[in-house]
Protein backbone atom coordinates (compact mmCIF):
# COMPACT_ATOMS: atom_id res chain seq x y z
CA UNK A 1 0.00 0.00 0.00
CA UNK A 2 1.19 3.72 -0.55
CA UNK A 3 1.98 5.41 2.08
CA UNK A 4 2.08 9.32 0.26
CA UNK A 5 4.11 11.88 2.02
CA UNK A 6 4.66 15.35 0.73
CA UNK A 7 8.19 16.66 0.55
CA UNK A 8 10.30 13.19 -0.23
CA UNK A 9 11.66 14.68 -3.73
CA UNK A 10 15.70 16.36 -4.00
CA UNK A 11 15.38 17.69 -6.81
CA UNK A 12 11.60 18.38 -7.97
CA UNK A 13 8.37 19.24 -6.59
CA UNK A 14 5.09 18.24 -7.65
CA UNK A 15 1.70 19.97 -7.16
CA UNK A 16 -1.73 19.22 -7.88
CA UNK A 17 -4.87 20.96 -7.94
CA UNK A 18 -8.42 19.68 -9.34
CA UNK A 19 -8.70 22.64 -11.81
CA UNK A 20 -5.16 22.51 -12.59
CA UNK A 21 -4.25 19.00 -12.20
CA UNK A 22 -0.42 18.41 -11.96
CA UNK A 23 2.27 21.15 -12.14
CA UNK A 24 6.05 20.08 -11.68
CA UNK A 25 9.05 22.18 -11.34
CA UNK A 26 12.72 22.16 -10.15
CA UNK A 27 13.59 22.96 -6.75
CA UNK A 28 14.89 26.23 -7.90
CA UNK A 29 10.92 27.00 -9.54
CA UNK A 30 11.72 26.35 -12.76
CA UNK A 31 8.54 24.79 -14.92
CA UNK A 32 9.23 20.92 -15.04
CA UNK A 33 7.52 17.93 -16.84
CA UNK A 34 6.55 14.46 -16.03
CA UNK A 35 8.34 11.74 -17.91
CA UNK A 36 7.59 7.70 -18.49
CA UNK A 37 10.93 6.63 -18.33
CA UNK A 38 11.69 2.42 -18.75
CA UNK A 39 13.96 0.36 -16.74
CA UNK A 40 17.00 1.10 -18.96
CA UNK A 41 16.55 4.82 -17.98
CA UNK A 42 14.98 6.20 -22.01
CA UNK A 43 12.25 8.55 -22.07
CA UNK A 44 9.15 6.62 -23.58
CA UNK A 45 6.81 9.39 -23.61
CA UNK A 46 7.14 13.20 -22.02
CA UNK A 47 5.11 16.27 -21.64
CA UNK A 48 1.64 17.68 -20.66
CA UNK A 49 -0.05 14.22 -22.37
CA UNK A 50 1.78 12.34 -19.89
CA UNK A 51 0.86 14.42 -16.76
CA UNK A 52 -2.73 14.61 -18.13
CA UNK A 53 -3.05 10.93 -18.58
CA UNK A 54 -1.35 10.68 -14.92
CA UNK A 55 -4.17 13.03 -13.29
CA UNK A 56 -6.84 11.25 -15.38
CA UNK A 57 -5.50 7.70 -13.66
CA UNK A 58 -5.58 9.36 -10.17
CA UNK A 59 -8.91 10.83 -10.27
CA UNK A 60 -10.79 7.94 -11.82
CA UNK A 61 -9.12 5.45 -9.20
CA UNK A 62 -10.46 8.30 -6.45
CA UNK A 63 -13.97 8.25 -8.03
CA UNK A 64 -13.90 4.78 -7.85
CA UNK A 65 -12.85 4.10 -4.54
CA UNK A 66 -15.90 6.79 -3.23
CA UNK A 67 -18.57 4.60 -5.20
CA UNK A 68 -16.99 1.65 -3.64
CA UNK A 69 -16.76 0.04 -6.83
CA UNK A 70 -13.47 -2.15 -5.43
CA UNK A 71 -11.37 -1.66 -8.05
CA UNK A 72 -7.72 -1.24 -6.69
CA UNK A 73 -5.72 -0.70 -10.22
CA UNK A 74 -6.69 2.11 -12.97
CA UNK A 75 -5.10 1.24 -16.41
CA UNK A 76 -4.14 3.61 -18.75
CA UNK A 77 -2.95 2.00 -22.45
CA UNK A 78 -1.15 3.69 -25.59
CA UNK A 79 -4.34 4.45 -28.02
CA UNK A 80 -5.48 2.23 -30.68
CA UNK A 81 -4.23 3.00 -33.38
CA UNK A 82 -6.55 4.48 -35.96
CA UNK A 83 -7.11 1.90 -38.84
CA UNK A 84 -6.98 3.67 -42.71
CA UNK A 85 -10.20 2.43 -43.83
CA UNK A 86 -11.71 3.70 -40.46
CA UNK A 87 -10.27 7.13 -41.23
CA UNK A 88 -11.45 7.96 -44.74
Amino acid sequence: MINPKAGELLASSISATISEGFTVTTADGRPARLAVVDDAGNIVEAGPQVAQQAWAVCIQAQQNFWRGEGHLRVLSKPAEPIKKDAAA
